[in-house]
C-alpha cells in the first residue's frame, strides 16, 4: 500500500502504472487523473477517475467494459480480477458449477456484446450466478448502465486496497456518525417457511421451546453513515449515494438468502452485508423490529389444535433487535448490539403496595397496602459475547418470549412494594437464568388505574378508570455484578442464621 501523501508526489509515470488497473487493464484513466492532483482524499480521487470515465465515448466505455473477463471463466486477466474473483469462490467451482457459469456467460454475451460484471466483493457463487440469472433479462441499455456502474463500484474497492490514508480512521465517534447520516424506516419484510427456531435452553418459569417461523415477520429501520456523503450535504453531489429506495429493496431481498432464526442475527446479516456491498460506508446502525403472527386455533376431530396454515397478527408487546457495525480496520466491527422487548404492559389487580415514601406539603397521594398496579415495560438485554445473540449456538440464545414469562412470573410471585424494586427481581432472575448475558436495562411506566368506586357490597372488587395523563416513569440497569452481590448477601446472612 502507498499513503495519498507519497501517491500525490509520484511522477506522472508512476502514478499510472501504481493505478493502472484500477480499472481493468484501462490505464488511461489513471493517466488522464494524474493531471488533478493533488487529491485529498480517496472519494476524491474516484469521483475524477468516474468522472473520466463518464466523460469518454460511448465506444471508449464499450471497450473498457470488454475489457472485464467473464465471471467464472479460466481466461488471462489482472491480479486484482483474480484476488476478487478467488475471494468469491469463483476458482473453486465444480465442473458442473463452471459448465453453468460458461453456458450463462455465453448467453449473456450473445445477448449484449460484452460480459456480465459484477462488484463481487462479499458475494459468494451462489449470490453471483442468481444474479446473472435476474440480469439476463434486463434491456441492453439497463445492462450497459449497470455494467459502468459496477465497474466504478470494482475500482472503490480496489484503491481502498491501494491506498492508505494516513491518520484515518473508521468513524467511531458517535456523534459524527450520527450528525452524518442518513437511511429508511419502516421497511417491511415478510417471509414465509423460513428456518426454524430450535435447541432452545428450556427455563422453569417459560414453556416456550422454539418459533416455528412459518412467518418471520419484521419492521427494519436503517441508517448509514460515512465521510464519502459529505458532498452529498455540502455539494449536492449524488456520487456516492445509496438511494434509500435501494436500501429498502436490499433489505428485503436479504431477507430471503438469510440463514439464521433469529431476529438479532437478521439485524447483523444485512449490516455486514451492507458494507461489503457499498465501500463508502463507514457506519451501520440497523433496527429490526419483530411482526408477530399467532396461529388460529384448528377444529379437528378429536381435540383442537393450533393451524400451521391461518394466522392472526398480535398488536401486544413486540421484539427488537438493535445493531451497529463500523468498518474497521480489520474489517467490520459491531460496537454495540442489543435485544428488547418493546411496551409489554401488565395489570396486577391485588397484592401490590406503596408505603412509606416522602410525604411533605406537596404530596396528595395516599398510601396504599394492596393496590392494582399496571405497568407498561420496555427491557433490554446485552449478551456478554455478541455473537450469542445471532442464534449460531440456540442453547445461548436468550428468547424474548422467555424474557416476558420471566417478567410475568416475578410480577406473579411478588409482593410487590414498588416497581422500583419489581424490576431490580426481575432483571436478578434473567441473569441468574441467562448467564450469558452482561446486563438487563429496564424502562417502566405507572399508568395504574384511578379509582372510581372503592367499596361494592358483598364482593372484593372495586370500579376504576384510565389514569390522568402525567405518568411515574423508572429507568435501571441490572448488572451481574448486582447479582453476584445479591449472591454474596445471602451466603452472608445463611451463615449468621
Amino acid at each position: 500500500m502507498i499513503t495519498l501523501k507519497s501517491l500525490n508526489a509520484l511522477s506522472e509515470k508512476e502514478f499510472t502504472k501504481f493505478l493502472g488497473d484500477t480499472f481493468e487493464h484501462s490505464p488511461w484513466i489513471a493517466e488522464k487523473s494524474a493531471a488533478n492532483r493533488p487529491f485529498s482524499s480517496i472519494i476524491n480521487l474516484h469521483r475524477c477517475m468516474v468522472n473520466i470515465v463518464s466523460n469518454s465515448s460511448k465506444e471508449e466505455k464499450l471497450t473498457l467494459i470488454r475489457k472485464h473477463p467473464n465471471l467464472g471463466d479460466k481466461v488471462e486477466m489482472s491480479e486484482d480480477s483474480i484476488k476478487e474473483q478467488h475471494g468469491a469462490g469463483l476458482k473453486d467451482l465444480t465442473a458442473d458449477e463452471y459448465e453453468n457459469f460458461i453456458s450463462l456467460n455465453r448467453q449473456y454475451m450473445n445477448k449484449f456484446g460484452f460480459p456480465f460484471i459484477l462488484a463481487v466483493r462479499g458475494k459468494d457463487k451462489n449470490d453471483i450466478y442468481q444474479s446473472m440469472k435476474t440480469r439476463i433479462h434486463h434491456s441492453e441499455t439497463a445492462e450497459f448502465d449497470k455494467a459502468l456502474s459496477e465497474i466504478h463500484q470494482i475500482a472503490l474497492f480496489r484503491l481502498q486496497d491501494k491506498i492508505k490514508i494516513e491518520g484515518e480512521k473508521p468513524m467511531k465517534n458517535k456523534s459524527a456518525a450520527q450528525t452524518l447520516s442518513y437511511g429508511k424506516g419502516n421497511v417491511f419484510a415478510y417471509r414465509t417457511y423460513s428456518n426454524p427456531l430450535t435447541g432452545i435452553k428450556q427455563i422453569p418459569e417459560s414453556t416456550f421451546s422454539g418459533r416455528d417461523h412459518i412467518i418471520f415477520g419484521t419492521n427494519v429501520k436503517v441508517s448509514v453513515g460515512g465521510s464519502s456523503f459529505l458532498p452529498s450535504f455540502t455539494e449536492g453531489d449524488n456520487s456516492m449515494v445509496v438511494a434509500t429506495d435501494s436500501m429498502k429493496n436490499f433489505i428485503q431481498q436479504h431477507l430471503a438468502t438469510f440463514k439464521g432464526a433469529t431476529l438479532e442475527g437478521f439485524a447483523s446479516y444485512v449490516s455486514e452485508a451492507f458494507l461489503n456491498k457499498y465501500p463508502q460506508i463507514d457506519t451501520v446502525k440497523l433496527i429490526a423490529e419483530d411482526i408477530p403472527f399467532e396461529a388460529v386455533t384448528e377444529a379437528t376431530d378429536p381435540q383442537l389444535k393450533p393451524s400451521d396454515l391461518v394466522f392472526k397478527k398480535s398488536r401486544n408487546e413486540r421484539a427488537n433487535a438493535a445493531v451497529e457495525i463500523i468498518r474497521g480496520e480489520n474489517g467490520s466491527e459491531i460496537v454495540q448490539q442489543s435485544s428488547s422487548i418493546l411496551d409489554l404492559q401488565l395489570i396486577k389487580v391485588s397484592g401490590n403496595s406503596f408505603v412509606g415514601f416522602v410525604r411533605d406539603e406537596y404530596t396528595t397521594l395516599p398510601e396504599d397496602g394492596n393496590r392494582p398496579l399496571f405497568i407498561y415495560l420496555n427491557l433490554h438485554w446485552v449478551y456478554e459475547d455478541q455473537k450469542d445473540a445471532f442464534g449460531v449456538d440456540p442453547s445461548k440464545y436468550v428468547a424474548a418470549e422467555q424474557v416476558i414469562d420471566i417478567a410475568t412470573s416475578i410480577f406473579h410471585e411478588m409482593e410487590t412494594p414498588s416497581i422500583q424494586n419489581l424490576i431490580y427481581e426481575i432483571g436478578c432472575r434473567i441473569l441468574t437464568r441467562f448467564p450469558q448475558l452482561l446486563e438487563v436495562t429496564f424502562e417502566s411506566q405507572n399508568h395504574t388505574w384511578d379509582t372510581v368506586v372503592s367499596e361494592i357490597p358483598e364482593s372484593k372488587g372495586k370500579v376504576y378508570t384510565e389514569p390522568r395523563p402525567p405518568y411515574g416513569f423508572q429507568v435501571f440497569t441490572v448488572k451481574k455484578e448486582n447479582l453476584e452481590n445479591n449472591i454474596i448477601l445471602a451466603a452472608a446472612e445463611e451463615n449468621i442464621g
